[in-house]
């Protein structure tokens, strides 16, 4: 097993891919810190399946942001489990949001919720990481740090501002032997009702637009998580990853791959 006894902390654990992630890792022996809005309730069959490997759980419900509460959180885990070895940033809150109209309230919630979690919880587990001389960091991101959405400027702010994060941190926490890396997810199904736009056709008919007109899944993203965790990708620190199946690569609606 690649991962036998890594402790593994995942943020939004509740979502398709945070639910995905779980379930690969888990087959390789890994036991988790699981960051859960609904407190466990929508990961129950993920519990359920981390019992029969045998993985340990913590299950929490903490605001990210806040970081008396993360600190709080790690030093309580610690004591159960142990230090964390990989870090999961998987947090993807999309909302509508015009330049022209959004409001300063909504534009901080997305920037909150994607980026400033990020740095909050990159601090604090950098420390543990950094005594111990190794660890995995790994940002979930998006295609939408390199490409304006037409439907959510906040969006692609938040996912381009851990994109840069990603780069810093893995300079300074590389020289205690932390890989920081980011990938940058490109469409799966049903990404073309977060990203309804009024500006952009970007999304109509997406799937084609994938030169092999086949989308990826939450399970491809998994493999890759899987890839950054493991002693494999020592020498893989700073990078950013794109996994769109070429999505980004289409410029020309007339030679797509349509049935």
């Amino acid at each position: 097993m690649k991962l036998q006894n890594k402790i593994v902390f995942i943020t939004d654990a509740d979502s398709g891919s945070g639910k995905a992630i779980v379930n690969r890792l888990a087959a390789e022996g890994a036991h988790f810190i699981l960051n859960s809005t609904s407190g466990g309730e929508d990961i129950e069959s993920n519990l359920q399946l981390l019992k029969a490997f045998g993985s340990k759980v913590v299950v929490t419900n903490i605001n990210l942001c806040k970081s008396s509460d993360l600190e709080a959180m790690l030093e309580e885990t610690a004591r159960q489990l142990g230090t964390i070895d990989i870090f999961v940033h998987n947090n993807n809150v999309v909302k509508p949001a015009s330049v022209e109209t959004c409001e300063e309230q909504l534009f901080l919630e997305i920037i909150n919720a994607n980026a400033k979690s990020a740095f909050i919880c990159t601090r604090a587990i950098g420390k543990q990481m950094s005594a111990m001389q190794s660890g995995k960091v790994i940002y979930v991101s998006s295609i939408h740090a390199e490409k304006p959405t037409g439907s959510s400027f906040a969006y692609s702010a938040s996912k381009g501002a851990v994109k840069m994060l990603c780069r810093e941190a893995a300079l300074v926490l590389g020289r205690d032997g932390i890989n920081v890396n980011v990938i940058e997810l490109g469409p799966v199904e049903g990404d073309q009702e977060f990203f309804q736009s009024d500006i952009s056709t970007l999304y109509d008919s997406y799937q084609y637009k994938v030169p092999n007109a086949n989308l990826g899944s939450h399970d491809d993203l998994a493999h890759l998580v899987l890839y950054l965790s493991t002693d494999e990708a020592r020498y893989v620190n700073g990078a950013d990853i794109r996994m769109d199946g070429g999505f980004l690569m289409h410029y020309m609606d007339f030679k797509m791959k349509r049935p």
